[in-house]
């Protein structure tokens, strides 16, 4: 069977992306074959066609991706042709009409919850549940920094954290953008463009600084993340969006007051069946309980990948941004 899927032969800007015709064999054991329904478009995807994120070439593209099981291989039984399934992770390849994958990945979605939310939200949304209940526990009370306020992740997290009760400080370019987070959740939003971030924190904190900062936008925001924290506190570095961070010194986090440092990835967090349904489960349950709303912002048609990849990078989107094959 022949479909059409979005491909690279070369790293480099959004150009490098080809529309072709690849053939799908049969799922082996442990695969399952999904026809796509709807896409996720997420920043990393623009990573691995940079080469920022190295992949063996020619490669597939994408991470992320909802749809319906046409077969399965040996051995596969927690889905069955006909199911409704969305997946965030594992090998490359979601840009694509349909793609024969490992069925581990796979989860189920509730019939709450549509096909474009799901492609919507998995990543970004499984992402958010690590970041604020494993990698730092987001306690009720707390006061917490989050970057990118007003992209996809941002705006999960901020209604994430309104759930649990912590005051969400977020940072986001522009009134208009300022205004999105503030309407998902964030007790404070910070326009970067006009004020200075570590100065607001601050002042927000009365000079004792955030347990916590939640970092996705990488070279441009590092010096200051590290100085908004308070003594002991959490450096989440999640992201690159403005290139990758410098090498450091250890000898920084020491200085700056016994800081912790972490780089953590979904991959990582959902390594196991039992994390990635977890983490899963805790997801739709917030959607579906009406405390996250997933704000579908941008959809385009798959082919279109290339103008996708240009408006991401661009930081003309925000929210979720979704292809459609």
């Amino acid at each position: 069977m022949n479909v059409g899927a979005i491909q690279f032969d070369k790293t480099g800007g959004p150009s490098v992306l080809t529309w072709r015709q690849v053939k799908l064999g049969k799922p082996r054991k442990g695969e399952a074959l999904v026809r796509h329904t709807a896409i996720g478009l997420n920043y990393i995807d623009t990573y691995h066609r940079s080469g920022l994120y190295p992949l063996p070439l020619p490669s597939g593209i994408g991470l992320e991706g909802a749809g319906v099981v046409e077969a399965v291989g040996a051995g596969v039984t927690h889905v069955k042709p006909g199911d409704r399934v969305a997946y965030a992770g594992g090998v490359p390849g979601a840009y694509a009409e349909a793609r024969v994958m490992g069925a581990d990945k796979l989860v189920k979605i509730p019939a709450k919850i549509s096909d474009e939310q799901a492609a919507a939200m998995m990543l970004q949304g499984m992402t958010t549940e690590y970041l604020v209940r494993r990698t730092y526990p987001v306690k009720k009370g707390d006061m917490v920094l989050f970057h990118a306020a007003a992209g996809g992740v941002g705006l999960i997290a901020g209604q994430w954290l309104k759930a649990i009760g912590a005051v969400a400080i977020g940072t986001a370019g522009g009134p208009a953008k300022c205004k999105l987070a503030k309407a998902h959740g964030y007790t404070h939003v910070i326009d970067y463009k006009k004020q200075d971030f570590v100065k607001r924190v601050k002042t927000l904190t009365k000079g004792a600084g955030v347990p916590v900062v939640y970092d996705s936008v990488g070279k441009d925001t590092w010096d200051g993340s590290l100085d908004c924290l308070a003594p002991r506190g959490t450096m989440v570095s999640f992201g690159n969006a403005s290139g990758p961070v410098a090498p450091i010194a250890p000898g920084i986090l020491s200085a700056k007051g016994s800081l912790y440092l972490t780089r953590p990835t979904l991959m990582s967090y959902t390594a196991t069946r039992k994390d990635l349904e977890g983490s899963a489960r805790a997801l739709f349950k917030l959607v579906t309980g009406g405390k996250i709303k997933i704000e579908i912002n941008q959809t385009y048609a798959l082919k279109d990948a290339k103008k996708a990849h240009q408006d991401l990078e661009a930081r003309k989107t925000t929210g979720s941004t979704i292809l459609i094959p």
